[in-house]
């Protein structure tokens, strides 16, 4: 009786939930404590909660600041903070293979491998099991197992493979351990699991399971590690052999990582992107695009010298967008993305995205500290010096003819797209492109907040970084919750967002893109970009044959571009190879701000060690006027302690792992 009478306590909870589990509701603990493992499978309803209370393990990605899992954005050129924050605790020396603190994922991944595993192993003694329940357990349960080893081999470099099978918890350990695989194997494993998992994945999802894992997803992520094994450091050539070149399987003596160049890699990436590019759903139209908005009597319009000079960039320029960059509104094509405007379940630019309540809580740490929030959440200048004018220049190149200053401020107030540029504004953040205003909160810009409880509407209010401000270094009681770069993350924050606790103070729900479609665009031209000769590839039944073409470069990478109210590329650059790959570069950097891109993509390319030895920059917190409007390096000493060092493309293996299993190799640098 009191067995059945368990059975009936979930079952009744279970037919109260949405038919999937849409949240990932974490159901699972609830075997381990009331059930044994065997009942799990005397159900297929059952064995799908089972299921998703293993995607449950999964974190909320959108929490790239407080408790990440990964390095992250403070733990690349782009962030800085004098926050304790982990991504901070990476770059600064404190974690080690005995103190891994937040990134202690290792064995975390491995449970829900296990949960996958166990699922896989006796799904077929489920005793209702309908085909089509059949197809979906399975096809997720891959997906969550492929989903693991992508985390493991992203943060830990290659992981130990098991299979199907599942590791008994009391078994010797002569039964479990087992070296690490390659680089090269664990790719292709994952890559083939993504794959197999997509087959039983839905085309889309209901609104109502926005989030949940689909076949757009499964490709999309086989499209982001085809274009990482592709890239230098994976790929044999210079990079591989300075970082990789003595690290060796002690177990057999194979390289962990590959030591020959195969340009044919970057021919697998392109046919992945292209795929994603290429879907069609209901009525055969693109199932993925960039988001955009309409332009209206409130967009910057296409006019002018800056008009003149993206013209002379690129003649598209003036055409409609897809083809020019006419007719929409750049703001707010980009800002709604991120700041929960965009209805998040129509959203086409999402292959995969998932509603991230850590992406709001994160705004409090870039709010004013006046305004509720902590004042920390801080970009470097670096970031914003890689923003174009918005005549696609650099700043180099507009300094000639003055549209680009370092000294004076504006002599006008400007409105566009529900943005204000307040006049009396340091003329460094005139002119720039979209991006920027969207992404960026700088000395000077407005902020808004409700107004006093009991009353209506919102208040625009200019906030100053100065040394003697409130929200400068001697405002907050808190010592470390001042902008020590003077500048903060505005991406992300809706106008209405709010964090002072009066009446109408609200905070806009947002997704976090996992894999955004602007990321399938840049990686096809960057694979494209990247090929000497004809290559062809056979890929999910079709054949694709690929070379350097430049109007496949322009098809990638320049609606992006377009989108953002900058001119694409220009045949000069095109033809250049070079050029095109460091235009790619400053694309991603931009485009794909605090979206945990830019940790791996330095990585990938070879250049960490050169791009993080640049020193950290701002504007002088400690000055007050004119002087604090100068670059200069944070007077911190967390700049001096900021570590860089070859061994940090990886997380170090946790050393409990490297203690149980002797045939376990640490990754090279780490102790």
């Amino acid at each position: 009786m009191k067995k059945i009478l368990k059975y009936s306590a979930i079952f009744i909870l279970f037919a109260a939930l949405p038919s999937s589990c849409r949240d990932f509701l974490n159901v699972d603990d609830r075997f381990g404590d009331e059930l044994k493992l065997d009942s799990v499978f005397q159900s297929a309803r059952y064995l799908e909660a089972y299921m998703w209370g293993a995607g449950a393990r999964f974190s909320d990605e959108g929490n790239l600041y407080v408790r990440p899992v990964t390095p992250g954005p403070m733990a690349s050129d782009e962030g800085f903070s004098m926050h304790s924050v982990p991504g901070m605790s990476y770059v600064l020396g404190e974690i080690s293979a005995d103190n891994l603190g937040n990134f202690d994922q290792w064995g975390e991944m491995y449970k829900i491998i296990r949960k996958c595993n166990t699922i896989i192993s006796h799904i077929d003694e489920v005793p209702d099991m309908e085909e089509e329940d059949y197809i979906r357990i399975i096809s997720y349960t891959r997906f969550f197992r492929a989903y693991a080893y992508y985390h493991l081999l992203m943060n830990f470099g290659p992981p130990i493979l098991l299979g199907d099978e599942v590791m008994e918890t009391n078994a010797q350990i002569q039964n479990y351990d087992r070296p690490r695989s390659t680089y090269d194997e664990a790719m292709e494993y994952i890559c083939t699991e993504f794959e197999t998992a997509a087959e039983g994945l839905p085309l889309v999802v209901p609104i109502m399971d926005f989030g949940l894992p689909t076949r757009g997803a499964a490709y999309g992520l086989v499209a982001r590690l085809r274009l990482i094994h592709a890239s230098p450091l994976y790929n044999g050539g210079a990079a591989a052999r300075l970082y990789f070149g003595k690290w060796t399987r002690k177990t057999d003596g194979k390289y962990y990582v590959n030591q020959q160049y195969d340009e044919r890699r970057w021919a697998i990436a392109a046919a992945a992107a292209l795929r994603v590019m290429e879907m069609k759903g209901m009525g055969g139209l693109k199932l993925y695009d960039l988001y955009t908005v309409p332009a209206d009597d409130n967009t910057v319009p296409l006019s002018g010298e800056a008009l003149t000079v993206a013209l002379n960039i690129d003649p598209a320029y003036s055409n409609r967008f897809p083809d020019g960059a006419a007719g929409i509104d750049h703001y707010k094509s980009y800002s709604e993305i991120f700041n929960g405007e965009a209805p998040m379940t129509f959203c086409s630019e999402y292959v995969w995205a998932r509603e991230s309540g850590d992406i709001t809580r994160a705004t409090q740490y870039a709010f004013p500290y006046t305004l509720g929030g902590f004042n920390g959440q801080c970009v470097t200048q670096k970031v914003v010096d890689a923003y174009l004018m918005d005549d696609g220049r650099t700043k180099e190149a507009a300094r000639a003819d003055n549209y680009y200053q370092e000294s004076g401020f504006t002599s006008q107030t400007r409105f566009f797209s529900g943005y204000r540029l307040n006049n009396m504004v340091f003329n460094m953040y005139a002119n720039r492109e979209m991006r920027f205003y969207a992404s960026v909160g700088f000395s000077g810009c407005i902020w808004n907040t409700v107004m006093a409880s009991g009353t209506q509407g919102m208040l625009q209010i200019p906030v100053s970084y100065a040394y003697d401000s409130p929200n400068g270094k001697l405002g907050p009681t808190n010592p470390t919750d001042y902008p020590i770069t003077g500048y903060v993350l505005r991406k992300g924050i809706h106008p209405a967002d709010v964090w002072i606790e009066v009446a109408g103070a609200r905070r806009s729900q947002k997704a976090f893109s996992i894999v955004r479609y602007a990321e399938i665009l840049l990686s096809y031209a960057e694979a494209i970009n990247n090929l000497s000769s004809s290559h062809t590839v056979e890929m999910d039944g079709q054949t694709y044959t690929f070379t350097r073409d430049v109007n496949e470069i322009k098809r990638g990478f320049n609606p992006v571009r377009y989108r953002a109210g900058l001119p694409g590329l220009g045949q000069s650059q095109l033809n250049n190879r070079a050029e095109v790959q460091k235009q790619i570069e400053r694309e991603r950097m931009v485009e794909f701000l605090f979206e945990n891109r830019r940790y791996f993509d330095v990585r990938r390319w070879g250049i960490y060690e050169d791009t993080e030895r640049e020193p950290v920059m701002g504007m002088n917190t400690e000055g007050s006027g004119a002087s604090y409007n100068q670059r200069v390096v944070p007077n911190t000493s967390r700049v001096g302690r900021r570590a860089v060092n070859r061994k940090m493309v990886f997380l170090p293996l946790p050393r409990n792992e490297l203690k149980r299993l002797p045939s376990l190799d640490q990754n090279p640098g780490w102790e």
